[in-house]
Parts: C-alpha cells; structure tokens; sequence
C-alpha cells in the first residue's frame, strides 16, 4: 500500500506540517479548529516551550541572536533558530541582517508582534497567579489517575 506524504501549511500560519497524510483526521481536525477559533489560531502561532521566552525577551527591544542565545538558559541553537523562523514567516518577529563581519543579525517585533503584547500580559498574569498552585494540582492528578 502506497501512503502519500505531504508537507502542507496551516491554514492562515507558516507552520509547516510535514510527514502527515494529506486526510489524516489529526490534520483535517487542526486545520478545521484553527479556522474556527481564534484562541487556538493564537496559541498556534505562540505555542511551543520556547516562543513565549523569545517574545519575552523581544518585547523590551530590538535583541541579537547571540544574546537571545544567552539569555534563553536551556535552549539549543538549532530550536532557537526554528522558532525564530516561524515567528518570521508568521510576522510576529522582524529579523534584520547587517553586511558586517562579522555578520550581525538582530531581531524585534514588527507591529503585529507588538499587538500580541497585551495577550502575553495576561498569560503571565495568569501564569503567576496560578503557578504556585502547581504541586496541589499535580498531587490531585496523580490521586485522580492512581499513579
């Protein structure tokens, strides 16, 4: 039996979904929520372990890679770079390059990026106000599943 790969972008991202079959019902039910619902279409663009700590980062001014790099403890260049593209290709993070050399590339907001502001505030908020709740609730999920 011949399965067809494809690498397809979400409808209205730059994320690129590859090695899923073009019907698989994962894929046709991501495409049909993000279309949907602007909360998932938001936490598609800002979702990931690593991109709410780019963005906090870029939202106190213009950064270097390398300093990103540092200031990101944990964080490998290749997923730095990844992340960093698809903040690019989604308009959220400008990336500009100096003819220097050594080169020089840095990276900020653009005015969409700028506009997701006021929703990091508020999953920060949220986030602190709830993050001290955290082994409570591992605690009751862990005597909820039996494990």
């Amino acid at each position: 039996m011949l399965h067809l790969w494809v690498s397809i972008q979400l409808l209205g991202t730059n994320k690129k979904v590859s090695m899923r079959k073009q019907n698989s019902t994962n894929l046709q039910n991501e495409i049909s929520i993000n279309s949907s619902c602007g909360m998932a279409y938001t936490l598609t663009i800002l979702g990931g372990r690593w991109k709410p700590a780019i963005l906090c980062r870029l939202r106190f001014g213009t950064r270097r890679y390398g300093e990103l790099k540092k200031d990101i403890e944990g964080i490998s260049e290749r997923m730095l770079v990844a992340q960093l593209r698809e903040l690019e290709l989604d308009g959220i993070v400008e990336r500009i390059v100096y003819a220097e050399v050594p080169p020089r590339v840095e990276y900020r907001l653009t005015k969409l990026g700028k506009s997701i502001e006021p929703v990091l505030d508020a999953m920060s908020n949220w986030g602190n106000m709830h993050r001290v709740q955290k082994p409570a609730v591992n605690k009751r999920k862990r005597e909820v599943l039996g494990s």
